[in-house]
């Protein structure tokens, strides 16, 4: 990626597709609403939702409120949406620091309870990011319904905000999902960039990442950026950087309709099926008057259940070779070489694990970034068995992420006990343990 960044005079990559907050754009109304999050969150507006299809900044958005909530603000973030009713009471507590071991479900609510009130009495809200929430189970679901009911006389005790695909709008639509439903007292939605926002989220990307000539993106090019990403920044980043790799290696200063039909083409997007809306709860309009925030529509779809999966098995070895057009191709070819070295041992480990056994989650990343998951594995786990890291990939067609996992503990305590021993640069990543049975 760095390949073209003197000759364009960039002092760093423009379009990468992990979130950086230095990159965040504020038009589109992503400005608008990440300040009417930060108000929700801080006036006791109960449980709000933002819904964006894939790639539309959600995890970006969820990055900057962690950034700017003021701080009295007690910030508590789960990645894992696939965490059963329980974990989440684990995972929650866990992170306020309550021990959990032996509780009875009714206990560990009791002790949060205690936990919140006390930070309450200390002058502290508590706020529960959750992201992929349209992945939850609807026992999971329910229990942020429950949680939500944790109060004292006066003012809710944990503020919950939802980050999700359009599917959780289908969710909540569903009879037994009305109580849920009844507590989003504000529902944002991210829409696509339109027409000039496109234009302007390019150029913004490239002045952030040091570039000071012209826009090298012609607006021809641009027009077709706009529409193969159908307004997503993920793809517009996708499109972009592939773009300017293209006109790196063409000699040229610009970025035209050529470059970008062959990132286009390099790239190969999945057109997105637009889903008509459901009339979900919209935001009050006399309330972000006051605010000078815009109302936001809110978007609806079908509920698509994303779970993580392992890898597929490599063929078994047999006694007599198989004919060569029979045999099964290596589901690691083409994988950088300790990606796929920790992918075998992963597709070694799984199938004799303990279900009710717990493993360590390190870091996950878009399986198009399988490059940053080598490097990591090459620099960033000192201190770990080898042996003991495994690597698998996700199978959502449309969002497939490639994860590196660690170890195999008889319980969540013995996990989280070894999380707290990890080295300072893997425990900055937010390590969190995970049962076997999510990828069995």
């Amino acid at each position: 990626m760095s390949l073209y960044l003197e000759h364009f005079g960039l002092r760093e990559p423009p379009f990468r597709i992990t979130p950086h907050t230095d990159f965040f754009f504020t038009g589109a109304n992503r400005g608008p609403t990440l300040d009417a999050l930060i108000y929700a969150i801080t006036r006791d507006e109960g449980i709000v939702a933002v819904t964006g299809e894939v790639g539309s900044g959600k995890t970006m958005l969820c990055r900057m409120l962690l950034e700017r909530l003021p701080d009295d603000v007690e910030s508590l973030y789960l990645a894992n949406p696939s965490l059963s009713r329980e974990e989440i009471l684990g995972a929650i507590a866990d992170e306020l620091g309550i021990p959990v071991s032996g509780k009875t479900t009714h206990s560990m609510i009791r002790a949060l309870q205690d936990a919140l009130v006390a930070r309450y009495a200390a002058g502290k809200r508590v706020v529960l990011l959750i992201d992929e929430a349209h992945a939850m189970p609807a026992e999971s679901l329910e229990e942020i319904r429950l949680l939500s009911n944790l109060e004292s006389k006066a003012t809710k005790l944990l503020q919950i905000a939802l980050f999700a695909q359009p599917e959780l709008d289908a969710r909540l639509a569903e009879n037994d999902m009305r109580q849920l439903r009844e507590r989003i007292t504000q529902h944002f939605s991210l829409a696509p960039l339109q027409g000039e926002e496109v234009t302007n989220y390019i150029e913004f990307r490239l002045r952030t990442a040091g570039y000071r000539g012209p826009n090298p993106f012609t607006a021809k090019a641009i027009d077709i950026i706009a529409d193969v990403s159908e307004g997503l920044s993920r793809r517009i980043n996708i499109v972009a950087d592939k773009a300017l790799l293209a006109a790196y290696s063409s000699g040229t200063h610009q970025v035209d309709v050529k470059e970008v039909k062959t990132a286009a083409q390099d790239a190969r997007f999945v057109p997105i099926a637009r889903k008509p809306a459901l009339g979900l709860p919209r935001l009050a309009t006399g309330q972000w008057v006051a605010l000078g925030a815009l109302l936001i529509a809110a978007l609806a779809a079908l509920f698509v259940l994303m779970r993580p999966a392992p890898l597929p098995q490599e063929a078994p070895i047999t006694s007599s070779p198989a004919p060569a057009s029979a045999s099964l191709p290596d589901p690691h070819a083409g994988l950088p070489a300790l990606v796929a070295q920790h992918a075998r041992q992963y597709d070694q480990w799984l199938p004799a694990a303990q279900r009710e056994n717990y493993f360590i989650q390190i870091t996950s990343r878009d399986a198009a970034h399988v490059d940053d998951i080598e490097t990591f594995l090459n620099k960033g786990t000192p201190g770990l068995d080898p042996a003991l890291v495994r690597v698998y990939v996700s199978n959502s067609p449309e969002n497939p992420k490639i994860s590196v996992i660690y170890g195999d503990f008889p319980s969540k305590a013995v996990a989280q006990a070894a999380i707290r021993n990890l080295p300072d640069t893997v425990r900055r990543m937010r390590p969190y343990a995970r049962q076997v049975s999510t990828l069995q």
